[in-house]
């Protein structure tokens, strides 16, 4: 299947390997023919993939199907971690994942990354209104923004505001202690328990 694997979170090992990966994985990317010929290889080759240019994401897949012992035996892909999420299902759900769900491992969980694919604010051809992408984008920065303050005792007053306000009152100066009192470590595994 064509999305059998989302290249949207992709790490990479500083390597020969990758470097030679890249270089496979590269040509099928300029604009013009070679890209075009290559979408049609890809269209036959991947099933359900509609007929269109080459992508990053069938490329990769087509190489690893095809050039298996090349490639896969130093390939891992992560499917028991949520890296990255499709913006459209989350943003308007961040308040109900805080609720009820919880970072990282299992089933219930909220991804590492929320991707904003579809959204162009800069470019003419968006498939999403750009008002709606910029809110949606303030929304993801706060709601990612308030883990790291709930750190320090701090969270954004909404996902939609840049104030934020206390929510522990354990000390007038909270970034005093963090270091002393291992602050981060115990908002974590408390945090994970939840």
């Amino acid at each position: 299947s064509w999305i059998a694997l989302n290249t949207g979170s992709v790490l990479f090992r500083n390597c020969q390997w990758t470097l030679d990966l890249l270089d496979a994985w590269a040509p099928m990317g300029p604009r013009g023919p070679i890209r075009d010929e290559a979408g049609r290889v890809l269209t036959a080759f991947l099933s359900g993939r509609p007929s269109f240019e080459a992508d990053d994401q069938s490329a990769l897949i087509y190489l690893l199907i095809t050039q298996k012992d090349t490639w896969m035996n130093k390939v891992f892909v992560e499917n028991s971690y949520y890296l990255h999420g499709f913006w459209t299902g989350l943003v308007d759900k961040y308040e109900e994942m805080v609720e009820k769900y919880h970072p990282g491992l299992g089933d219930e969980r909220w991804p590492f990354v929320t991707h904003f694919v579809g959204c162009k604010p800069c470019g003419s051809y968006g498939d999403y209104p750009v008002e709606k992408c910029l809110k949606s984008m303030e929304r993801a920065f706060n709601f990612a923004d308030n883990q790291v303050l709930k750190l320090y005792g701090f969270r954004h007053r909404g996902l939609l505001s840049p104030n934020i306000k206390r929510t522990r009152n354990e000390t007038t100066t909270p970034l005093e202690y963090v270091n002393q009192l291992d602050i981060r470590r115990s908002v974590l595994i408390s945090g994970s328990k939840s």
